[in-house]
């Protein structure tokens, strides 16, 4: 059994190394839903979806984007990674001024940044001066990621992050049931242009929601050190943490999958199966709603199961599908309907994966909960990135592209979590050796 003999030293240090607010300052998940709480819990939805709201709601524009700009959609597509690239260091820029001044002046500085460059996105003039503003809006944007995890990790019992994480992915989830197909209709009755306006107004509730209903739960840490060298340092503690690592990249390589859906599906579904614009963006939704349902079934399952056990099976049945879907488009008889079935199926996984992967990987770091949320959201941006940009890179006229690089994050991830756990089962095993022999020590 994975971690089965990590809990009791692992638990320990949870005692020490993770503070805890008072009850009395905020009464967390003690009162009905529908209360402060839910509004809480709404608004940090809303920051880990303002990322995913900035990609899905323009893809379906991407023809038109390509026609009105006078490019391909493979151009089109670079600026999705120029934002998967923004938004991937941007988070190592706020985790560490998060750590220094608190989370809220972060926040306001971040969405700021977001609000302009959406700005600047709404009048591009050229391909790539929309990459570049992508880019801006990437750096303003990861704010909401690194600020939410932290957030959740500042007010939470370390047990009850898994739940909470789930709660948000409903949240997060909404988005690409929502915004394709809203970006859908507004590319066809308005003007791609005019998405960027919306998006700016969804930014403007968010920082309205920021100042009136959430708290702030870190005060301000005037000798936390802002030095590269400190930085570097800080980060590099926090990397050769084994439950870290390995939950990590587990949960990015994973979500890498993903990405590569994201960015490979307008050519998939639009060139090569010919829907239009309004029929994406429902097939994208109904795809989407594998994740919600999925992240909700997971809070269901973690009353009977650990996170461990969740990932594992969800690993393997994720790899098991991304193969089938390999092998289907590699022998030429992928068509729509088969194809959106396997990808629903494959992002169904994802559910249960992510927020379990990202409960773990935060746990031992309640005390740095700012720079091991930074950290975690970069490796995920970075390897998603990276899918993203394999995809566009090797481009043809059939899914394989995709398909394969879904197929491989999934075998990836998998691998990564059988051999990571190992190496976490033997870090915890001589922890333990080293505990019973202080024990000892004490009692002579």
């Amino acid at each position: 059994m994975l971690l089965s003999i990590t809990r009791t030293s692992f638990d320990r240090k949870m005692d020490w190394e993770a503070p805890r607010i008072e009850p009395s300052k905020f009464h967390i998940l003690r009162k009905p839903l529908f209360s402060k709480n839910f509004l809480l819990i709404l608004i940090l939805g809303l920051l880990t979806a303002i990322g995913p709201l900035s990609i899905d709601m323009y893809l379906p524009a991407f023809p038109d984007i390509a026609r009105n700009l006078h490019t391909t959609i493979a151009e089109v597509t670079l600026s999705l990674s120029s934002f998967f690239i923004g938004i991937s260091f941007g988070q190592l820029i706020y985790g560490p001024l998060m750590e220094r001044f608190g989370r809220k002046r972060p926040l306001y500085g971040g969405l700021l940044l977001y609000l302009l460059a959406s700005s600047g996105c709404a009048l591009a003039g050229s391909i790539h001066h929309l990459i570049f503003f992508r880019l801006l809006q990437a750096l303003g944007g990861s704010v909401g990621l690194v600020a939410a995890r932290a957030i959740v990790r500042d007010l939470f019992e370390v047990r009850e992050n898994a739940r909470i994480f789930s709660l948000l992915m409903l949240v997060v989830a909404i988005s690409p049931i929502i915004a394709p197909t809203a970006g859908g209709y507004i590319t066809t009755f308005i003007t791609w242009r005019f998405i960027f306006v919306v998006l700016i107004a969804i930014n403007l509730l968010i920082m309205a929601g920021i100042y009136f209903l959430l708290p702030e739960t870190k005060k301000p840490d005037p000798e936390f050190s802002l030095k590269f060298q400190a930085i570097f340092k800080n980060f590099g503690g926090i990397f050769k943490h084994p439950q870290f690592y390995t939950y990590a990249l587990t949960g990015a390589i994973a979500y890498a999958g993903l990405y590569a859906y994201v960015s490979g599906s307008p050519y998939v579904f639009m060139e090569i199966f010919r829907v239009n614009e309004r029929q994406y963006g429902w097939i994208f939704a109904f795809i989407a709603m594998g994740i919600i349902g999925s992240s909700q079934v997971n809070n269901y399952f973690l009353r009977k199961y650990s996170s461990e056990q969740i990932i594992r099976f969800a690993c393997f049945s994720q790899s098991v599908i991304g193969g089938c879907l390999l092998l289907l488009t590699l022998f030429g008889w992928s068509e729509l309907f088969s194809t959106t079935l396997l990808i629903f199926l494959f992002l169904c996984c994802q559910g249960f994966i992510f927020p379990n992967a990202s409960a773990l990987s935060l746990a031992p770091f309640g005390h740095v909960a700012g720079n091991a949320s930074a950290l975690m959201g970069a490796i995920q941006m970075s390897i998603g990135a990276g899918a993203s940009a394999l995809v566009s890179l090797f481009q043809n006229t059939t899914p394989v592209p995709m398909t394969t690089i879904m197929a491989c994050c999934a075998l990836t991830a998998f691998g990564v979590f059988h051999f990571g756990g190992k190496i976490i089962s033997d870090h915890a095993g001589k922890n333990l050796v080293r505990e019973e022999e202080v024990e000892m020590i004490s009692t002579l």
